[in-house]
């Protein structure tokens, strides 16, 4: 079976697994507000069908996912809204927070909060919110080429909307991680505990998929109540809170932009990246 979308595939359920694709490779899988729904609407096909015990979520292509696709136009109005937020089209920082608050960190708390399994499945280059669509899985399998960044403290921001670095690699990392914008390899973050494999680039799938496969025979109970039962810690010990706080500040630093600069990133930050991108 496979569900027909624009920017992802659903590659339907094989052994208990369900597989989805990020499919915009020549864009590097940078995420636009199509993606981001469609891959919303594919997480809910596998959420709600009871064959499926794991998901996994890999990407075409050289690159896991660039981040935010800072080139699209389109408008709230194209699509239907699946959290709460409104006033999409509502002046100043009042529309662009409820935008992101929908898209950017609402999507992702739906996702983490999936009652199945998650495996991220990445290669390449993962930068800004390619992160977020990793972080939300529940394990990550990463190729030895595998690269994490957040780079956009250059934009005049705190970082990307689903702010867990701190939860992912450790406070100091997580402050250098984003002082520098330098990437962490995937070694790197396997030592830090973010990543739980790095495999040749060319064992990727096949070591994801048997892993997945592995997981799925067990008790679909069992799996929900063991993933329920971690995320309730990292719950208690304050990460949601932190994530809403993260998210108000990174409002304030939109907001300071705009007053600057007339838009809601620093334009120099675009130069900022692209020439440390030459670097690495």
């Amino acid at each position: 079976m496979t569900d027909t979308f624009n920017t992802i595939r659903y590659e339907g359920v094989t052994n208990g697994v369900a597989r989805i694709v990020l499919a915009r490779e020549a864009a590097r899988n940078a995420q636009d507000k199509a993606m981001l729904y469609e891959l919303n609407a594919a997480f809910d096909i596998a959420a709600q069908d009871d064959d499926v015990n794991v998901i996994v979520l890999a990407a075409d292509g050289p690159h896991f996912s660039s981040g935010h696709d800072l080139r699209d136009r389109s408008k709230m109005s194209d699509f239907k809204p699946v959290g709460t937020w409104g006033g999409f089209s509502l002046p100043g920082s009042e529309g662009s927070m409820a935008v992101e608050e929908e898209i950017y960190l609402g999507f992702c708390w739906r996702w983490r909060n999936i009652p199945k399994p998650t495996i991220a499945e990445v290669q390449g280059k993962v930068i800004a919110g390619g992160l977020m669509l990793a972080w939300i899985c529940d394990l990550i399998i990463a190729s030895e080429d595998a690269a994490f960044s957040d780079p956009v403290v250059a934009f005049g921001v705190n970082g990307v909307e689903y702010f867990a670095h701190p939860w992912e690699v450790g406070v100091r990392k997580a402050k250098e991680m984003l002082f520098t914008g330098e990437a962490i390899t995937a070694e790197q973050a396997k030592s830090l505990g973010m990543v739980n494999h790095v495999v040749p680039r060319a064992e990727l799938t096949s070591f994801t998929t048997d892993m997945a496969e592995h997981i799925a025979q067990r008790p679909s109970m069992g799996l929900k109540l063991a993933k329920q039962s971690v995320n309730q810690m990292q719950d208690s010990q304050g990460l949601w809170p932190a994530l809403q706080a993260a998210m108000s500040l990174q409002q304030l630093g939109h907001a300071n932009n705009h007053q600057i600069h007339g838009m809601g990133v620093d334009p120099k930050g675009a130069e900022i990246i692209r020439a440390q991108a030459k670097k690495t």
